[in-house]
């Protein structure tokens, strides 16, 4: 085979980054994988699967990947051929976990040793403790960002965290389907232990796995349960800052009502008007107007409406 491959006594490790076409060709011919299963690895799946066989096991997991262009959380995925003798993932290039590790294990003869030398499960989930390590962080930043639109709400910036929180809040729901089928998929590969290829250790090892996805969907939870939550406040504070604007206006609008009222009736061209055409008219009736005003102010003042 032309692709480049790690290989033990007891094990072999094929990865595949972008794998083209002729590449799957040769895995098909060197170890009869399902067809189906090829043609998988060369489109993007848009949820995780496992299938089982005689003498393999083919599943795909989906792991996040941020794009500090957009900064979006995207899907990355990742596929896996496991055998008796041999583990071959296939990654689409967006995460470069799976191919930093394979290039640890070829340039350092200690960790080749200790990650090679026994059964292919324990290859298999420190790949997996790897790409979760790697999610992490994504987590993390998630919850900073969130951190920072509370402590701006609270800082008189709500109209201009409306649009970050909805960023986070697809960030999350991204997150959540990438995550979501990782549970079932472990479990999954859990009962899979008296296969011959997977030992009785398949358990211990994959227990920590499932705990771990465990602890990132609750993770996820608590973020989705709390920037909802931000948001409400967001939109209560907001709303209550348009009532006042629109009680303000409001209250002006009535307090101008009289002087209006009293302009009107002075403007009127009836021909015996009182005040108007006396000495000091004017005064008069901006006082009046005054006198008004200021009535209907100490009103709304004595209901608290000022």
């Amino acid at each position: 085979m032309s692709i480049q491959q790690i290989k033990t006594k007891k094990l072999t490790w094929i990865h595949l980054n972008k794998a083209t076409r002729k590449e799957i060709e040769e895995l098909e011919n060197e170890y009869g994988f399902h067809r189906l299963d090829l043609e998988d690895c060369l489109v993007k799946v848009q949820r995780p699967q496992i299938s089982e066989y005689h003498n393999y096991i083919f599943f795909i997991l989906t792991f996040p990947v941020y794009n500090p262009h957009t900064r979006e959380i995207e899907s990355s995925e990742v596929d896996f051929f496991v055998g008796s003798k041999y583990v071959i993932t296939l990654t689409d290039g967006l995460n470069p976990t799976v191919n930093d590790f394979f290039q640890e294990l070829k340039n350092n003869d200690q960790d080749l040793d200790h990650y090679m030398s026994g059964y292919q499960v324990n290859l298999l989930y420190e790949i997996l403790h790897r790409l979760q390590n790697h999610t992490m962080p994504m987590l993390d930043h998630v919850s900073e960002d969130i951190e920072d639109v509370e402590k701006r709400i609270f800082k008189g910036e709500e109209r201009k965290v409306v649009k970050e929180i909805l960023h986070i809040k697809r960030n999350i729901v991204n997150l959540r389907k990438i995550m979501q089928a990782h549970k079932n998929i472990i479990k999954k590969l859990m009962l899979t232990k008296n296969k011959f290829f997977m030992p009785d250790q398949t358990n211990i090892y994959f227990t920590n796995i499932l705990d771990r996805t465990k602890d990132i969907w609750d993770i996820l939870e608590t973020q989705k349960e709390n920037i909802n939550a931000f948001q409400e406040t967001n939109e209560s504070l907001i709303s209550n800052k348009l009532n006042e604007i629109m009680k303000i206006l409001t209250i002006i609008s009535v307090i101008m009502i009289p002087a209006n009222l009293v302009a009107s009736v002075f403007g009127m061209n009836a021909r015996f008007m009182p005040i108007v055409n006396k000495p000091g008219d004017f005064q008069i009736i901006v006082s009046l107007m005054l006198v008004m005003m200021l009535s209907f102010i100490w009103y709304f003042r004595k209901k608290e409406w000022l």
